[in-house]
């Protein structure tokens, strides 16, 4: 059954590209159609929000009435000897599907770039002269949150598919490897698994793309921000150089300040550093554009912002962050040795929000040191936050089920599996944070599920959490004692069903808008396309 939710886990003309992305084939066919099919084409431009045809001869008032009814066309206009349909933001999707039916030879990307510049500058004019709303100092910080929310999600978005296929992979060889699977292998004249080569082939390929997710990361950040991406590419790569994990896994200290220690940290399986890197790459490549020769810009511009924004990130980003996680750990550990209870509540509802900005990582080696210490072997830290990602996994089940969206149906019963196999970022990243209040529904029934964890002092004997690792919650020294595990299962049913709850009575309709989670009204942009 699992083949019918991943169908948008295939890659796209060599890009990193998923069906996550709209295909307009169905519109573009309908365009082509209604304007007259290709032998009245003589060529196609787009600018930032239209497309534009030169056609022999005007569509007739019934063909442009149904491009108008397409529900991704917000009007149709006729100026400057052109026949303009009125996209919006995916304008250039939609170009795109348009050539690939019509053929390159309609296309003038001369032409379609000067038209883009053209009304950028425009638009960007017409902003600048635009009264300026007053806002106030939370209004600004919530703009600017909102921002970097979108930028965040949308650099995540291309990379989502191949997580969410890892992460189901990882659960997949998880459960191979739990005491009554290991059993049954040994029955079958297997010692351990995990050293068979298949096994070890298989986990490696799962692994691979979380290792190096950096690299992932830095393209598709790259891309959302208009920077060079083979630049941002090789940065990531830099960071996830064996050398560099190396040195990052020994907290080697670079320089002091005040007792702050810079140290090289490991950035595999890192998001939000590559990020900032990706947006410091992009500010240095117009900077050095603007100062530097044009015959000195193909080698000296990657080059420098290479050199320059790794460095940053290596000595300055990376260590500021994992200082920040590790002052976030000890206060969490604190917390939860003063109450168990306030600390479940407190942690579970917060723990996913240090997940999106990568400072969660001061919390893992709290967690390790809790279960390979052997006066300790046992972690109620790690038992807290496995209620978090059941959470964010029935969040995002409840959009899957409710919507009526083919493409989000997909992506979320995917994600749900991957969450559910303790991989939430899929969750997270590709439907959660676009709908704000769906990311909040999870945090809701994460809080109540670290409330119970923490009221019947729950614990986990081993690193895997969500729901396939719930034999991490049987006391290896103890068989009989199951009270970890009644722990698991009350405070899961629990995350569970106030996630799914509030999502579907306040989280999540069909009508809301990705990156905002308020509805939108019917074709937008209608005022603004008439001007």
């Amino acid at each position: 059954m699992l083949y019918r939710f991943l169908p948008f886990l295939i890659l796209q003309k060599g890009d990193l590209t998923m069906a996550d992305k709209k295909d307009y084939s169905h519109e573009a066919a309908e365009i082509v159609k209604n304007v007259g099919g290709k032998g009245n084409i003589d060529s196609l431009i787009h600018c930032i929000t239209r497309l534009r045809f030169y056609l022999k001869s005007d569509p007739t008032p019934e063909e442009t009435a149904n491009i108008e009814k397409l529900d991704d066309v917000i009007t149709v206009r006729k100026a400057q000897g052109q026949y303009q349909v009125v996209i919006g933001p995916a304008v250039t999707d939609v170009y795109d599907a348009v050539i690939g039916q019509i053929g390159e030879e309609f296309a003038d990307p001369d032409a379609t770039a000067a038209a883009v510049a053209e009304t950028s500058a425009a638009a960007g004019a017409a902003a600048a002269n635009q009264p300026q709303e007053k806002r106030n100092f939370l209004q600004v910080i919530g703009d600017g949150f909102n921002a970097l929310i979108g930028v965040i999600t949308g650099s995540m978005s291309p990379v989502i598919g191949v997580i969410a296929a890892s992460g189901i992979i990882k659960g997949i060889l998880t459960m191979l490897t739990i005491p009554p699977m290991l059993a049954w292998w040994q029955s079958m004249g297997v010692k351990d698994v995990t050293k068979n080569l298949f096994y070890i082939m298989v986990s490696q390929a799962a692994d691979s793309a979380f290792y190096f997710l950096p690299i992932l990361v830095g393209y598709a950040a790259a891309r959302r921000l208009g920077g060079d991406v083979i630049t941002a590419a090789t940065i990531g790569g830099f960071l996830t150089l064996p050398t560099m994990v190396t040195l990052g896994t020994k907290f080697t200290t670079i320089f002091s300040i005040g007792g702050f220690n810079f140290d090289l940290v490991k950035y595999n399986y890192s998001i939000f550093p590559m990020i900032v890197a990706a947006w410091l790459a992009k500010k240095c490549e117009d900077w050095l554009k603007k100062v530097m020769p044009n015959y000195l810009h193909m080698i000296f511009v990657p080059l420098i912002t290479v050199l320059v924004v790794g460095g940053i990130t290596v000595v300055f980003t990376g260590p500021i962050i994992q200082g920040v996680a590790n002052g976030i750990g000890a206060f969490i550990n604190w917390l939860v040795g003063v109450s168990g209870a306030i600390g479940g509540l407190i942690i579970g509802g917060f723990y996913q929000v240090l997940v999106i900005f990568g400072l969660h990582w001061g919390v893992v080696p709290l967690i390790t040191q809790q279960l390979t210490d052997p006066n300790i072997m046992h972690s109620p830290l790690n038992a807290i936050i496995s209620s978090t990602m059941v959470a964010q996994g029935a969040a995002v089940l409840t959009v899957a089920l409710k919507t009526k969206k083919a493409q989000l149906k997909e992506i979320g019963f995917a994600a749900t599996i991957s969450a559910f196999c303790g991989v939430t970022e899929p969750a997270i990243y590709g439907v959660n944070l676009k709908y704000r209040k769906v990311f909040i529904s999870g945090l809701a029934g994460s809080a109540v599920g670290g409330l119970i964890t923490g009221l019947m002092h729950g614990d986990m004997y081993g690193f895997t959490g969500s729901l396939i690792g719930f034999s991490s919650f049987f006391n290896p020294k103890n068989a009989g004692d199951l009270n970890s595990f009644y722990a698991f299962l009350l405070s899961s049913a629990a995350a569970i069903i106030v996630s799914m709850l509030v999502t579907w009575f306040w989280g999540y309709k069909d009508e809301d808008v990705a990156g905002s989670g308020m509805a939108k009204p019917t074709k937008p942009g209608q005022a603004a396309a008439a001007k």
